[in-house]
């Protein structure tokens, strides 16, 4: 059939068209095909073992989500790695090829990705040295959540209301950031009121422990701690503070301890005062009859 050895001579001279030259080597379409190919291939190959075996095998030793994270994030990295170098191989490229990414990069740079760059060595920096880990309660921006994933260029965060917060890397190198869960887990919790003057202050301190010990999400050690913080205008300002063991659940467990004082409050008898303003007049007061009073 001379057509169709018309259509392939015309594919093989398609593939075969230099379409630019690499450090001296001609690149066709076909070698840019191939090496299309060979990157995928370890993509998914490192896709398969980082997430697939490694992930199983690490989670049988009980290893944080954090460090599981970071031995999978540093495979695909590597797999990465080695199938650019094989890429470069089939395009006529060898080890020498690299300085000639790296030149790339150097021209990128000059051209304006320095913010890019500087994201990616950030990136490179937080699962090496591990400020954060995947799992950790972060505050960054004035934006609060849980580190769903570490990537090349930014870090995603789920906010409480399950709202993904994308953030650059370089954010949490060069700025502060709060990591609610780096190290030690365990946060103290302040709770404030206030109660009347007319109180009976042992009793105060004694319904604010036990509020404190029988809530099940405090800590016994440390030892909850209350404290009669200031005197206000109109009420002793009592200050009870705890420690929880998961930083993630302080909201609820201090609306739940607000609720447990205003209740064990109420059984007792113990006040708690509005604010109160006492209003002074300099003149004399016209009633409404036109009397002075």
């Amino acid at each position: 059939m001379p057509e169709l050895s018309q259509i392939f001579a015309w594919l093989q001279t398609l593939l075969s068209y230099q379409l630019f030259a690499l450090n001296h080597t001609p690149v066709t379409l076909a070698s840019l095909l191939m090496f299309a190919f060979v990157l995928g291939s370890f993509y998914l190959v490192s896709k398969f073992v980082s997430h697939r075996l490694l992930g199983r095998f690490l989670r049988r030793f009980n290893i944080d989500q954090g460090t599981r994270f970071t031995f999978q994030r540093i495979t695909h990295y590597l797999f990465m790695i080695v199938g650019a170098l094989v890429a470069f191989q089939f395009v006529g490229i060898d080890l020498s090829g690299l300085a000639v990414i790296f030149g790339l990069l150097s021209v990128g740079i000059g051209f304006g990705l320095q913010n890019v760059t500087s994201n990616f060595i950030a990136g490179l920096i937080l699962l090496f040295e591990r400020p954060i880990q995947v799992g950790d309660r972060v505050t960054v921006a004035d934006k609060e959540g849980d580190v769903e994933s570490i990537n090349i260029r930014s870090t995603t965060i789920r906010t409480p209301d399950n709202i993904f917060v994308i953030v650059p890397n370089s954010e949490f190198v060069a700025n502060a950031v709060i990591n609610w869960s780096h190290m030690d887990p365990k946060i103290r919790i302040s709770v404030e009121v206030g109660v009347s003057y007319n109180s009976d202050l042992d009793l105060v301190l004694e319904t604010l422990m036990e509020v404190a010990e029988e809530h099940p999400d405090v800590l016994k050690k440390p030892a909850p701690e209350v404290l009669l913080n200031s005197f206000g205008d109109s009420a002793w300002n009592m200050v009870l503070r705890v420690w929880i063991a998961d930083p993630k659940k302080y909201p609820v467990i201090v609306s739940e301890l607000h609720c447990a004082i205003v209740r064990k409050f109420r059984q007792v008898g113990i006040e708690i005062p509005f604010p109160q303003r006492d209003i002074n007049f300099r003149g004399p007061l016209i009633t409404t009859s036109g009397a002075e009073s």
